[in-house]
């Protein structure tokens, strides 16, 4: 029989079912599925993203070893008999190594806290193990989803264990792809170290710098955010599994909880890993998730204000700033013939507001949890685990495809330098403050370059001006 009246079945490709049973009733599953009736039931019910389960490796290799290192631990304390754990063990081992990632098919935003995730990953181990043994899947008299593969389980230790390991790993690619594109930008800084331009506060000329220092501070405000990701990444290995259902540790043996946290650092190769101090707080406490989702709005802000500054350097060309050029990388209009847009950056840009908005999420979604449990966690991992591969993505696109292929437009820079009234302020310490502020309101005035200006006046020796406004001096490479 169907799932309830009116409501379809998953569907089956071969076009065969076999019916299992839950505290529900009959539920008619798929043949060829390796997922059993939690699993149909929870398809059903949640058509929300169209983003399942599949769609996030990470997670599944996370949920895998959580399964059997509780596989071992519950061997290891007398709760589970010995080939069981070795066949659970060795289905698991397959899912981490990629295998029946198609059959995690429920949708990431779910209700239940996650149990549909759980149950998933628990039939789906079930049945594997049950081909291993010799048995045909939905033979749960052997080899049971519930009584041995989440054995001293619960989901509500499950489930953040399994999202802080797989966020462990999706942290670990945004930290190369970060590495990746502070290593282009100095490159850059190196490269124009000997190129000066004019500095610029509130859009308006300040004082002369290098091109190489500004690509240098892009450099180096990447730096401070992976100190901070990796900050963030060591507070999600305090685990609260072991703690089942609430963090009472409730059907779990004694000994369990250590033993489970072991054989995590020995399957997932986190030496990090720790059983949190307090199992009744660590599960109902989602602090850590709200932590990191600042830490990655912090990214994705200051990434973005680079986007921006890449893009307001390189605008015009003719017409704008026109201090650095872009690599083209497709044409910029249906209209305008020969325009290009600076698509990598504006790309990025979008990608930073997603995470943004993320943030918000995430927020909301922590303030919601009541009591003994959070209930959110499935939505603070699309989140989470969405904006840490999106942003991977974009920090690739954008070292690849726009910051290592930047030129810098020489000419226009020495120009704008020569003409700009910023010079003055180099002059300010020699001169003084009021006469330097005349000089710069008559250069504004006149258009005339206020050095000119100072030369006709005899108010510096050509030898004074020389030292003054040496690009040394100016870009505060040497003392004055």
């Amino acid at each position: 029989m169907s799932l309830a009246t009116g409501s379809p079945r998953p569907v089956a490709p071969s076009g065969a079912f076999r019916t299992e049973h839950d505290m529900l009733g009959d539920v008619d599953v798929p043949a060829d599925a390796y997922y059993g009736a939690h699993t149909a039931r929870a398809v059903v019910n949640f058509p929300l993203t169209g983003e399942t389960l599949a769609s996030r490796p990470h997670l599944i290799g996370a949920l895998a070893a959580v399964k059997e290192a509780a596989a071992w631990a519950n061997t290891e304390v007398g709760a589970l008999d010995g080939t069981l754990a070795s066949a659970i063990a060795d289905a698991c081992a397959e899912i981490r190594g990629g295998a029946l990632h198609e059959q995690f098919v429920v949708d990431l935003i779910q209700g239940g806290a996650g149990t549909s995730t759980n149950m998933n990953a628990n039939e789906v181990v079930a049945n594997r193990a049950l081909e291993l043994l010799g048995r045909p899947r939905g033979d749960y008299r052997a080899l049971h989803p519930l009584d041995h593969v989440n054995l001293g389980q619960s989901t509500n230790d499950v489930y953040p264990t399994a999202v802080k390991l797989a966020l462990d790993r999706h942290i670990a690619g945004l930290l190369v792809a970060l590495g990746a594109l502070r290593e282009a930008f100095a490159g850059k800084a190196a490269e124009f170290s000997d190129v000066l331009k004019m500095g610029r506060t509130q859009l308006q000329d300040a004082v002369p710098m290098t091109l190489g220092q500004e690509f240098g501070a892009f450099a180096a405000t990447l730096a401070e955010d992976e100190q901070r990701l990796a900050e963030a990444r060591l507070l999600l290995h305090e685990l609260n599994l072991g703690g089942t259902a609430i963090g009472t540790g409730l059907n779990a043996r004694p000994g369990y909880r250590e033993r489970a946290v072991e054989h995590l650092r020995r399957l997932t190769g986190i030496p990090t890993l720790v059983s949190a101090p307090d199992l009744v707080e660590a599960t109902q406490d989602v602090g850590v998730f709200v932590q990191l989702s600042g830490v990655l709005k912090r990214v994705a802000v200051k990434l973005s204000k680079i986007c921006n500054d890449l893009r307001l350097l390189s605008s015009g060309p003719q017409a704008g700033f026109g201090e650095i050029t872009l690599p083209a990388r497709q044409a910029g209009s249906s209209i305008m013939p020969g325009k290009v847009n600076p698509v990598i950056p504006e790309a990025v840009n979008q990608v930073a507001f997603e995470i943004i908005g993320n943030d918000v999420t995430v927020t909301l979604a922590a303030e919601g949890g009541q009591l003994q449990l959070n209930a959110f966690e499935p939505i603070i991992y699309r989140s989470l685990g969405g904006g840490l591969d999106h942003l991977t993505a974009a920090i690739t696109v954008l070292t690849e495809h726009c910051v290592r292929g930047i030129t810098a437009n020489r000419r226009r820079l020495a120009e704008t330098v020569a003409a700009s009234t910023g010079l003055v302020t180099a002059l300010s310490p020699a001169l003084g403050y009021e006469t330097a502020c005349a000089l710069a309101l008559e250069a504004h005035h006149t258009g005339r370059p206020a050095l000119d200006l100072v030369r006709e006046r005899g108010l510096l020796t050509e030898a004074e001006l020389s030292v003054l406004t040496s690009p040394a001096s100016l870009t505060g490479q040497t003392a004055t």
